[in-house]
């Protein structure tokens, strides 16, 4: 792990800490009697140091523990998706091709640094070998939804969570040796987002957004939690390469983007007839249901840094 990157974790666990101790006071004022929102975000905050603990494990081992991480995050999230998603014979090779080439080969390209091939292999290579392949078996019944479900899987699962671990190949002039640094920020940034949305929404939320797609999310769960996961954002400006200003401004956009990755993954869970994607962290469903902000988020802070400041 990077030097620069422990005062940061202390800070988390400080405050996981005292989260801690809050959920737990404001359970023991309420009685034994369970209590929905409190009991979720004593379940929430449990994950969170569960989730913070194996980031920290990964961030030791540098580049290749948060690729590995980040590839084993893939695998599950890929699952999730295809598991909720009707599948029929003639999609057993492409499902293979994805789970045990598309997938490996990503994080590969990103550990050598490939930009030019790790950018376009999923969305350029296999977006088109995959419905090719699909064809041989001579399926036709709802040849288009199910092509377009295992690319829609790989995009969301694979190449947008790749983006994470690729924040590493990038070369920033006086930034050097710091990339996972931007790392934590984003993924603090756009979880802290949804925190905060959650909170606000339940404390001030009137006017659902989108109430056939979330029912929980509210208009001002949403303007209160990007505007102040936004406000964190700025305020933690000295770990990334970016003034005070940048840093508000790169914060609104990955809250914002986490937002409707949100809304689009609640809407292919509603598609399903499903709360969660699965029921792998507890307080939190599934891995998608945990990575579903950061799916959109990645990709664009990605290519935001490289084409702004690598």
């Amino acid at each position: 792990m990077q030097q620069s990157t422990w005062p940061l974790f202390a800070g988390i666990g400080a405050l996981l800490l005292l989260a801690s101790l809050v959920g737990r006071a404001l359970k023991w004022r309420s009685g034994p009697a369970p209590h929905a929102v409190i009991d979720n975000l004593n379940a929430r905050i449990d994950a969170w140091w569960v989730m913070v603990l194996v980031i920290g494990l990964a961030f030791i081992f540098g580049k290749t523990g948060v690729i590995v991480l980040f590839y084993l995050v893939s695998f599950y999230a890929l699952r999730e998706f295809i598991t909720l998603t009707p599948t029929r014979r003639g999609d057993y090779p492409a499902l293979v091709l994805a789970f045990y080439v598309a997938l490996p080969v990503q994080y590969l390209l990103i550990g050598f640094d490939w930009y030019g091939l790790f950018s376009i292999f999923i969305p350029v290579y296999l977006f088109l070998f995959l419905p090719i392949l699909a064809s041989f078996g001579g399926d036709t019944t709802r040849f288009l939804e199910r092509a377009s479900k295992v690319q829609w899987g790989l995009m969301i699962a694979v190449y947008c969570l790749s983006s994470v671990p690729a924040l590493m190949t990038l070369d920033i002039p006086g930034f050097e040796g710091r990339n996972l640094l931007l790392i934590a920020w984003l993924i603090l940034v756009v979880q802290i987002s949804d925190v905060l949305q959650y909170v606000c929404g339940k404390l001030f939320g009137k006017r659902k957004v989108a109430p056939t797609l979330s029912p929980s999310k509210t208009l001002e769960g949403l303007v209160g939690g990007v505007a102040l996961a936004t406000l964190v954002g700025a305020a933690l400006y000295w770990i990334t390469p970016f003034a005070p200003w940048q840093a508000a401004l790169m914060a609104l956009v990955v809250n914002v983007m986490g937002f409707f990755g949100g809304l689009v993954m609640s809407a292919i869970k509603r598609d399903r007839g499903v709360k969660d994607w699965g029921h792998m962290i507890e307080g939190h469903g599934g891995m998608l249901d945990r990575m579903d902000s950061v799916c959109f988020a990645a990709p664009i802070f990605f290519h935001f840094v490289r084409y702004w400041w690598a």
